[in-house]
């Protein structure tokens, strides 16, 4: 552990320049994605703003459990079936995921494609689980 702050002593410029590219990095992955938004603004969104959940779990999880009104296009499948969005481009579309971990590259894909108003759901569905947010089970 001595090692590591002599180190760090040594060569603050490296350390900043790497922090730097951490915090750069982290920047733009979230801003390419979309914002994020809790579970109260989501339905916030859907209820005022005719918002679409676009939810990117596998079939066998969607069927298990989803938010209301969900559209399911698994990630894998998502893009050869983008067309099934294109008349959602000028709505807000909401991503939910399991936890949260393939809404940015869905997100990342919808935006390429043309949809302006593209959201993540903070935690995924296992965030609107924990709330006691209603499901429904296909």
């Amino acid at each position: 552990m001595d090692q590591f702050f002599t180190f760090l002593g040594n060569h603050p410029l490296l350390i900043g320049a790497f922090l730097l590219l951490v915090f750069l990095f982290f920047r733009n992955e979230s801003a390419r994605a979309g914002a994020t938004i809790g579970t109260q603004e989501l339905v916030r969104l859907v209820n005022k703003d005719n918002a679409i959940v676009l939810d990117v779990r596998d079939r066998s999880e969607f069927d298990e459990g989803h938010i209301v009104d969900a559209v399911n296009i698994p990630y894998a499948s998502l893009e050869s079936r983008i067309d099934e969005l294109a008349k959602h481009k000028e709505k807000p579309v909401v991503i939910a995921c399991k936890m949260g971990q393939h809404s940015g590259a869905a997100g990342t894909l919808l935006q390429k494609n043309g949809f302006t108003n593209v959201v993540r759901l903070t935690g995924g569905y296992s965030e609107w689980r924990a709330q006691n947010l209603p499901v429904v089970k296909s």
